[in-house]
């Protein structure tokens, strides 16, 4: 729990994520597409990326966990979280706020 909590803050906006996941690769990509660099751990890939999985899916409460955004250093949640931020509106200026933006 907590290197997942001390990856998460090192950067504006961190995507834990599975290389095979659709999902996330939906998220990853909407947020390419903002024009946010964000620091994406693919969790089938990295080193402790299961104990890493684990310890979101206890912050999540869900299984699998992926794809889980943290903004700001907070966790968002997963796509639809993300999704219904962007179709409200709300998603730019919440990562303005987090710096992850110059708009």
């Amino acid at each position: 729990m907590d290197r997942v909590r001390s990856l998460a803050s090192q950067r504006a906006v961190v995507i834990f994520s599975k290389s095979s996941c659709c999902m996330s690769h939906a998220v990853k990509r909407l947020f390419c597409e903002l024009g946010v660099n964000p620091a994406v751990y693919e969790l089938d890939e990295v080193r402790g990326g299961k104990e890493m999985e684990r310890a979101l899916v206890q912050l999540l409460g869900r299984s699998p966990p992926v794809p889980a955004v943290f903004i700001g250093g907070n966790l968002v949640g997963s796509t639809d979280s993300i999704m219904s931020l962007h179709l409200g509106g709300n998603l730019v200026s919440l990562l303005r706020d987090a710096g992850a933006l110059w708009l």
